[in-house]
């Protein structure tokens, strides 16, 4: 086995994938309760017992919501920066077995090697991760890597080099700017942060980063944190109707409270 992952949840309602190699199984992002993960990893024949790390990318209860229920699983690790740590930590009556890590920093867990690069977005010190799995020059372990970007209001130069140095994205594509522009159930004023720098990508400003950071290396595109009432799947295919002849690999929009089947990196 190589790398492979599967999308658990995606969306405002909450944000988690499955990532596993030879020795590791880990989740990306955590954003649901604890019971509603044990569903879910169930479903794709996994269980809580055998996650052995999380990684958060920032403090948001739609990334972050299990770590309230870890003290039963006192052994999984937790990988976040001091910021995000301290964030989470202030609400728990627990301490989960955190492992900091300096933000655009890189390290190993077990066979994998992880990069963090910040992100902006309206958290405390909110990152994207890039995992890697394998060797540069090895035919029986070849490197393979997937980037996980969920929040983000716009993507700097070092967010694209990460985008265009993967086999796999996963990336956000949360709105529509006429349907956030029309929407009657949020004041001008959160709009204004959703649409921000620091807020989230509009289904355009992806397609825009993609672009920018083609590469051939890519192997499947995730768009991700769809929006439920400022977003839709016809939306983002509209956006994305004629990007196939400088895309060159699938692209999966993965709707509003959805998943995804494993997919193997190769």
């Amino acid at each position: 086995m190589g790398m492979r992952f599967s999308i658990l949840g995606s969306g405002s309602a909450g944000n988690c994938a499955f990532l596993q190699t030879e020795s590791a199984r880990v989740l990306v992002d955590a954003g649901f309760s604890v019971r509603k993960l044990c569903q879910m990893l169930s479903a794709i024949g996994e269980s809580m017992d055998q996650i052995d790390a999380i990684f958060l990318t920032h403090e948001h209860g739609d990334h972050a919501a299990a770590i309230d229920g870890l003290a039963k699983y006192p052994k999984i690790q937790v990988f976040a920066n001091a910021s995000t740590a301290h964030t989470v930590q202030l609400s728990l009556p627990h301490r989960p077995a955190w492992q900091i890590f300096e933000t655009g920093s890189r390290f190993r867990f077990r066979d994998l090697e992880v990069h963090s690069f910040s992100v902006p977005h309206d958290a405390q010190e909110p990152v994207g991760f890039r995992f890697i799995h394998g060797f540069e020059d090895d035919l029986f372990s070849p490197a393979r890597s997937l980037t996980w970007i969920t929040d983000l209001g716009h993507a700097p130069d070092h967010v694209r080099e990460h985008v265009h140095q993967s086999n796999v994205v996963v990336v956000e594509s949360n709105h529509c700017s006429e349907l956030l522009k029309a929407d009657t159930k949020r004041p001008w004023s959160v709009k204004q942060r959703i649409g921000g720098r620091h807020g989230h990508l509009s289904n355009q400003s992806t397609r825009e980063l993609l672009h920018s950071a083609v590469s051939p290396r890519w192997q499947h595109i995730f768009l991700t944190h769809l929006s439920r009432d400022c977003n839709s799947l016809e939306a983002v295919q509209r956006t994305f109707a004629n990007a196939a002849p400088w895309l060159r690999c699938p692209l999966s929009v993965v709707a509003p409270g959805g998943g995804t089947p494993f997919h193997e990196l190769h």
